[in-house]
């Protein structure tokens, strides 16, 4: 099933377009990348990102998510199939529960737009730029039970230009996720 062995091996959830799984598809190819992606999973049925899954040959599934607990029991059936070593959420907008967390029992990662502890959840560059923040940026941290609250692998910030509105820094901030992402992923293995 593994394509390169002595990579460790990840499954992606993600819900949309796919812009951080391509930059980790991307990186994953590389010869000296510590990591493999052997599983995507999309609950949205028409993500674009599954799209990227399919033309790189990599095994992907789009689960409606109409029950929480019908979407959580298909998708953990899939992981344990795959003897992963790490599940990465890139741009998944469910939060996973608790159930879940320890049913996986592998590490999971989750990349959040925001310096955080600031502006867990949704709408983090607006409540930026409202609160006249200098900075933002992207944080990729341990998920646990608590929303965006693990422990943080690493973040890079942005500045915040007096010109900027959501969309601008939404954009500056995608830019950096693509770049700390698969360095988080790769810190994090380095230390598994």
């Amino acid at each position: 099933m593994e394509k390169y062995p002595g990579k460790k091996k990840i499954a992606v959830f993600i819900s949309g377009r796919g812009s951080n799984l391509k930059s980790l598809i991307k990186f994953s190819k590389k010869k000296n990348s510590l990591f493999e992606i052997l599983l995507v999973v999309s609950n949205n049925l028409k993500a674009g990102g599954l799209n990227y899954a399919k033309k790189s040959k990599i095994k992907n599934f789009g689960i409606r998510y109409s029950n929480k607990t019908k979407f959580e029991s298909q998708s953990l059936k899939l992981l344990k199939q795959y003897d992963l070593d790490l599940l990465c959420l890139a741009g998944f907008m469910k939060i996973l529960s608790s159930s879940f967390i320890k049913k996986f029992s592998k590490p999971i990662l989750n990349i959040h737009p925001s310096l955080l502890p600031k502006y867990k959840g949704l709408n983090t560059h607006s409540r930026a730029i409202k609160n006249k923040e200098k900075f933002a940026g992207a944080s990729v941290h341990k998920v646990n039970q608590k929303l965006d609250s693990g422990k943080i692998i690493l973040q890079k910030k942005v500045k915040i230009l007096k010109k900027d509105n959501v969309r601008s820094l939404k954009k500056k901030v995608l830019k950096i996720e693509h770049e700390i992402y698969p360095k988080a992923i790769e810190k994090f293995l380095t230390n598994l």
